[in-house]
């Protein structure tokens, strides 16, 4: 009876898992290709809008207030919208919103920028581009006479150019009165609360009765000088505190305010 020979048996393969690992590699690599093709796009959509922005600015007087708050240069890191140093501060806005923001108020940055070059050059007014919106400020000297809350007859030319601008948007603005550090006490305001609040209320009152800005929109506050913006041991910078911000609030500003219901 014949026997048959029998086969040796193939030894054990141990490396079959590396195929398995091979294709996981494979289709890792394949995802973070696909993530870094869609990473790129945004970035390439966000550096033209960056740049059409520059480029609609460039030569203006804007563009050195808004150079900041676009960035692009390493030393301007902070500045800008991201600085946030005024009252009603939120967190920081990323890129594209911040840039959104800024485009949506750019309009009335350039008008107000040309129509107030002589005030602006004067050192009355300062305009910029914050993490809240479009700010007007007008130094107390432009507005009131010292330690009043009546508005002098020669401003009313300059409220006038802001309140076109206000009422050719549909942004809701605050009207902020601040002053510097050294106490007021006399027969009309018993502290720099007080003066600080009339004098926001003195230009609700002009912008809504002889400018015509809807009251709907406005809103006021009082800083006393809870809000400098330069340093109170010098009287140029008493002089620079003692002012009053027209605020023509962005999405980011809105975040601070109560909300508010549709007419």
């Amino acid at each position: 009876m014949a026997r048959h020979r029998q086969e040796p048996e193939e030894p054990e393969n141990h490396e079959r898992w590396l195929i398995s690992y091979a294709d996981f590699i494979t289709l890792l690599f394949a995802f973070f290709v696909v993530m870094f093709a869609s990473s790129q796009a945004d970035k390439s959509k966000a550096q033209r809008v960056s740049d059409s922005v520059k480029s609609a600015l460039e030569g203006s007087h804007a563009s050195a207030v808004v150079a900041a708050v676009l960035g692009g240069a390493v030393e301007l890191k902070g500045q800008g919208n991201g600085a946030m140093k005024g009252p009603g501060g939120e967190p920081r806005a990323n890129e594209a919103e911040k840039k959104n923001q800024i485009v949506e108020l750019l309009p009335s940055l350039k008008v107000l920028s040309k129509e107030l070059e002589q005030e602006i050059k004067s050192g009355k007014i300062e305009i910029n581009m914050t993490a809240r919106g479009l700010v007007v400020s007008f130094r107390q000297a432009a507005l009131f006479p010292s330690g009043t809350d009546e508005i002098a007859a020669e401003s009313r030319d300059s409220l006038s150019k802001v309140a076109s601008a206000m009422r050719r948007i549909p942004n809701p603005v605050r009207l902020e009165g601040h002053t510097d550090s050294i106490p007021i006490h006399n027969a009309r305001f018993r502290s720099n609360w007080e003066l600080s609040s009339a004098r926001s209320i003195a230009l609700l009152t002009v912008m809504t009765t002889e400018f015509d800005v809807p009251e709907t929109r406005l809103s006021i506050g009082g800083y006393a000088d809870n809000a400098p913006l330069a340093d109170n041991e010098t009287e140029e910078g008493r002089a620079r505190n003692r002012r009053v911000d027209i605020i023509i609030l962005n999405e980011t500003g809105l975040k601070g305010e109560p909300a508010r219901r549709a007419q």
